[in-house]
């Protein structure tokens, strides 16, 4: 019964198949630990506490409970509940890699990254392809700008697989240090395994900015905004190349697209239609952000301004 629940992909069938199975023997402690599991995934926290304490208390040498129970207290802030949860698991369980790669993974979100460095190395050891491990000791090495060491694990890792994880990280360092062209390289291999994700495209088109290429970069963007319209950081990145081009009026464009209640935005493109001398667009620009802001003094000066160039001109 508990395998059946194990197969099945609605959560009503597998909570019957686990108690049908607890009914049956209810000290099977891979039963208590998939119902907890479940339970605890539908925010039934007590009562999957109990049965993981269970599924513990009947099988000590199952390392994957250890994890899910020290995982629900970390979750509820339970922290030293959660540390004395893995210090047992890792007792109970010295040879398995994901415990001491949980708890390192613990440390770190608990502010204790330095002792989690040991813990994923000794993951390593246990398991030499435990490549979750290796990149989240890249990462730990890469918070504390030990970069070479950092490159080197996530190498290690893609010796294992080339996996989107491995790789996005790996680019964003090579990104961080100025190596642009490593970079894409990375990026581009992230890409053609994940074609769909924005994230990804974004951060080639970022490296190809950087990398002074921004017609390729303004290309890239705008190809991901034509699918993606909602991508806020795809704007910014925009507006950055046209400021960077010098093209502000496209850049404050881009800024109140973003942000079409934003009155700086609007004055700043009616500031820029007004040196031109395209004063009709100035006034649309500046009474745009009147409205937003109707006690702006500065606006009204403007307006003013305006007003007195336009009569000059008219001769009136």
């Amino acid at each position: 019964m508990n395998n059946l629940g194990t197969l099945t992909r609605h959560p009503e069938d597998a909570e019957h198949y686990y108690r049908t199975a607890l009914d049956t023997n209810p000290q099977h402690n891979r039963a208590l630990f998939n119902l907890g599991n479940l339970l605890k995934s539908q925010g039934k926290k007590e009562e999957a506490e109990a049965l993981l304490r269970d599924s513990i208390r009947f099988g000590p040498h199952f390392a994957d409970a250890y994890s899910s129970l020290a995982s629900l207290y970390a979750e509820q802030k339970r922290f030293a509940e959660a540390n004395e949860v893995y210090l047992q698991g890792i007792e109970s369980c010295p040879d398995s890699s994901d415990l001491h790669n949980n708890y390192g993974v613990f440390l770190v979100d608990t502010g204790e990254g330095d002792l989690a460095a040991a813990h994923y190395q000794h993951a390593v050891r246990l398991k030499p392809a435990h490549y979750v491990a290796m990149v989240n000791l890249g990462r730990l090495l890469r918070s504390s700008s030990e970069n070479k060491e950092a490159e080197s694990w996530y190498k290690k890792a893609l010796q294992v697989t080339r996996k989107v994880d491995i790789l996005t990280p790996l680019g964003a360092l090579y990104y961080n240090t100025g190596r642009y062209e490593e970079a894409l390289q990375v990026y581009r291999e992230a890409a053609t395994q994940q074609p769909d994700s924005t994230d990804i495209w974004l951060a080639l088109a970022q490296v190809l900015a950087m990398a002074g290429r921004s017609k390729e970069a303004e290309k890239m963007t705008l190809g991901i905004i034509s699918k993606q319209g909602s991508c806020i950081e795809c704007y910014r990145l925009l507006s950055a190349i046209y400021s960077k081009r010098g093209n502000y009026t496209e850049s404050y464009k881009l800024v109140v697209e973003l942000k079409p209640d934003q009155s700086q935005a609007w004055m700043n493109m009616g500031g820029i239609q007004h040196i031109k001398g395209d004063y009709a667009a100035a006034r649309q620009y500046y009474q745009r952000a009147l409205i937003l802001t109707p006690g702006s003094k500065l606006l009204k000066e403007n307006l003013a301004k305006l007003d007195r160039l336009e009569r000059r001109l008219t001769g009136a």
